[in-house]
């Protein structure tokens, strides 16, 4: 059957919505074609005062906003000129509550799309409040989703049957809403019926916004008594009254039971604790029942506002295999990074390393965080600790599947299928995120072992070369040596730290060949993490389970005809019975594939974040040890190459002052010879002082850079040095 106004048409099963006044239908533009919605009032409406069928149009004409459903005109039903109807904006996505009853969403929306409903819905009810107006029905069925073309949301307040103008300090008597989210005060007064005097100001809306949030960001509503809202009702309002100050949810799960109380979300929600650290203030300060305490627009404004211009950073601490996403002020400098940091993961200020890219990401204290990378889930930056870090990482809950219902059943085994499929899609958002931290740890550790591979490379480097000046500086000395056999009438001393440098320079191979066992250690570990990446590129679980998934969604959607058509006849229960056997081995086909693939999967590269994480600390705190190893050598490489400085200026002066003809003309010749010798030695030591400075600055540098903790080293500085 279709229904037209003027200008536009639409067929009456093409229904969106219906409430107890209007239904609203999709419906097109006669010349355009062009999609929208048209809100037809029904008969039982005009028994309102006229200014109350008019409201909705005058509240609709006077706003505009993105976050709020357009309207285009108020037409008039051609069958029935009496009867108004409102064009208005046509959103594609459905409703808020539409999206909530997609069985992925049964534990509330990603953390990305409920951002996406903070910001639209604040700003939708902050252009309300600029205009003095009051909702009066805030819920999930009352915000509309439009999809654009690149395939993100935009959502919009909509019917504004109950709306009027309010101020902030005005109040009114009138009752409307959904009970559900009805502030306790209109509850008590239109549900309970209730005779009272009180009267009602513009913070009602923010407590049907308060129930909003969290239903959006768990799935479920905040406040559930025993056999639920609807059938309870005195327990409800009881839940909404007596919740003490800070709580954010009450439940009562037995009959007239005591109510837990949550101050907190639900770990099964998909918000980040980050995001819940700002967001559950909100909450507790809107769903307040004493209007009196209750927070007003501006506090919710600023709060909210605070909230959505934050920065978000994904972090990855990768000794302790966890993903955290921290929310921080643009304007804010790297050190209050830091300890949000420090509050999420444990990891202190000063332990903080950071890799971006595979490269390291030196951040500075005053460095202000608006300069950090941009980071997604899969793309975050990686936190390394500069000292020993336990697995952080909790064992995944495997999602409880409900037992099969043993008799047939039309009724009940539609319920369990329909059960079955947000479980399944539970199974299945726990094992795409077991995957990606998975990748996330062999990603991490590769970057982690290359920076490392580099230190072990730079180690090596340096004892090469402080090999090569031990070698110097002994061959000094034994020119001295020489030198002291030629009559100069003077006594040269040797170095007295000699001794010390001829055991280093005998021991120094040992620190190389250390070394090297560490890159056979890296090398090792490069080689796990390969035979890993190979594991996870070829498992197929996560498709195995999609398929799985799809197959349960068929024979529920078979369930629901059954349960419609209610009796069925032998061939029809014969093909339910067999489905329901289908469902039983699909059900074992996904809990093998998550215990046996994907959790066992995960465990071993646990296992292997452990082994890894000790052997990259044990390397690291040794080349620590080799970096001021290095430092002491060089200091007395610089002492020896001093006092051999003195030896030879006091040897030259008394050559070149020695008189011509003292000696023969072969002892000139010596004479000569000697003093080319050390003129030659003097110009290689004032290089070789030149270099072991620079060495010690680029040592020091470096080792600033390493961890400042050492660990008991594997192989030992040789005695005296």
């Amino acid at each position: 059957m279709t229904a037209s106004t003027e200008n536009h048409l639409w067929s009456t099963d093409d229904i969106l919505g219906q409430g107890a006044t209007a239904s609203v239908y999709k419906a097109r533009t006669k010349k355009t074609s062009e999609v929208v919605a048209v809100k037809v009032f029904n008969m039982a409406s005009y028994s309102r005062p006229y200014e109350v069928q008019m409201r909705e149009f005058e509240m609709l004409r006077r706003l505009n906003h993105v976050n709020i459903v357009t309207l285009f005109a108020m037409e008039e039903l051609q069958s029935n000129p009496k009867q108004k109807v409102l064009v208005m904006e046509y959103c594609s996505g459905g409703s808020l509550l539409n999206l909530l009853e997609e069985p992925e969403n049964a534990f509330g929306l990603p953390e990305s799309e409920f951002l996406i409903v903070l910001h639209c819905v604040v700003h939708g009810m902050n252009h309300l409040r600029k205009n003095g107006v009051v909702h009066r029905d805030i819920k999930p069925g009352n915000i509309m989703r439009q999809v654009g073309e690149d395939g993100c949301s935009v959502y919009k307040l909509t019917d504004f049957g109950a709306a009027r103008e309010l101020e902030d300090d005005e109040k009114f008597v009138s009752i409307y809403g959904t009970e559900e989210y009805l502030h306790p005060d209109m509850y008590e007064r239109a549900v309970l019926r209730k005779p009272q005097q009180k009267t009602y100001g513009v913070t009602v809306d923010l407590w049907s916004i308060g129930v909003t949030f969290y239903h959006a960001a768990s799935g479920s509503l905040p406040f559930i008594p025993f056999g639920g809202p609807r059938r309870n009702k005195q327990t409800m309002y009881k839940i909404t009254t007596e919740k003490p100050e800070g709580a954010i949810a009450g439940i009562q799960k037995i009959d007239n039971g005591p109510i837990e109380w949550s101050y907190d979300l639900p770990n099964c929600c998909q918000l980040s604790k980050g995001l819940r650290k700002h967001l559950v203030p909100v909450l507790a300060n809107i769903l307040e029942a004493n209007q009196e305490k209750c927070w007003g627009f501006d506090q919710f404004f600023r709060a909210t506002m605070d909230v959505l211009q934050r920065l978000k950073v994904h972090i990855f601490s990768l000794q302790q295999a966890t993903a955290h996403t921290i929310y921080i002020q643009y304007y804010n400098t790297c050190s209050v990074f830091f300890d949000e940091v420090q509050d999420q993961t444990g990891i202190g200020a000063e332990m903080q390393q950071y890799l971006f890219h595979g490269h390291p990401l030196i951040l500075e204290s005053s460095m202000e965080v608006i300069y950090l990378p941009l980071t997604t889930a899969e793309r975050p930056i990686f936190l390394l600790s500069r000292r020993a870090e336990k697995i952080a990482a909790l064992p995944p809950r495997e999602p409880e599947i409900p037992g099969l219902p043993s008799r047939f059943d039309v009724l009940a085994d539609h319920t369990f299928s329909k059960t079955l499929v947000v479980v399944i899609h539970q199974f299945l958002r726990t094992t795409r995120l077991l995957y990606q931290h998975k990748d996330l740890i062999l990603q991490g550790f590769y970057s982690h072992i290359e920076g490392v591979r580099v230190e072990c490379n730079n180690a090596t480097h340096k004892i090469s070369m402080m090999n090569m000046k031990l070698l110097s500086c002994l061959n000094t000395e034994e020119t001295l040596d020489a030198l002291s056999q030629v009559p100069l009438d003077v006594h040269l001393v040797t170095s007295s730290n000699m001794p010390n440098l001829r055991l280093i320079r005998e021991k120094l191979p040992l620190y190389g060949s250390g070394i090297r066992e560490f890159q056979h250690k890296l090398q090792q570990m490069h080689v796990e993490i390969d035979e890993h990446s190979k594991t996870l590129s070829l498992d197929k679980c996560i498709q195995k389970m999609e398929v799985l998934l799809e197959k349960i969604v068929a024979i529920h959607r078979q369930y629901r005809k059954d349960k419609q058509i209610g009796k069925l006849n032998y061939n029809d229960e014969q093909i339910h019975k067999f489905e329901k056997i289908n469902l039983s081995a699909h059900i074992k086909k996904v809990k093998a594939l998550f215990r046996d693939n994907c959790l066992q999967e995960y465990q071993q590269v646990l296992a292997a974040v452990v082994s890894w994480s000790s052997s990259l600390f044990e390397i690291q705190s040794n080349l620590e040890h080799v970096s001021g190893f290095f430092i002491q050598l060089i200091t007395e490489l610089q002492i020896c190459e001093g006092q051999q400085t003195k030896v030879l200026d006091q040897a030259l002066v008394i050559a070149l002052q020695r008189p011509a003809g003292a000696a023969a003309k072969d002892g000139m010749k010596n004479r000569d010879n000697m003093i080319l010798r050390m003129t030659r030695l003097k110009d290689e030591m004032e290089t070789l002082a030149r270099e072991l400075q620079n060495n010690n600055s680029i040592i020091e540098n470096l080792r600033a850079c390493n961890s400042t903790l050492v660990l008991e080293p594997k192989f030992q500085q040789p005695k005296g040095s």
